[in-house]
């Protein structure tokens, strides 16, 4: 089960997904840390599944940075 929904994701304002993108990077530096010294991790699923979330939001974040250039150069012709 995803940590966020794609839509979720969608729905929240940038600042929104910067904060969340700072608590999952925190969370996964963490976990990463413990995996690395040895430790057992309680969920090992969960690395993965931070790994993605942490990805869905850069995607959704470059896409919502791309979207208003493509909007303003659609409607010009090529010659």
């Amino acid at each position: 089960m995803p940590i966020l929904r794609v839509k979720e994701i969608r729905d929240m304002t940038s600042e929104e997904r910067n904060k969340k993108l700072n608590e999952l990077r925190t969370e996964f530096t963490r976990l990463k840390t413990m995996t690395r010294a040895g430790g057992a991790v309680e969920n090992p699923a969960r690395i993965r599944e931070l790994r993605k979330t942490i990805a869905r939001i850069l995607t959704i974040e470059n896409e919502q940075r791309l979207r208003p250039e493509k909007v303003s150069t659609a409607g010009k012709k090529k010659k």
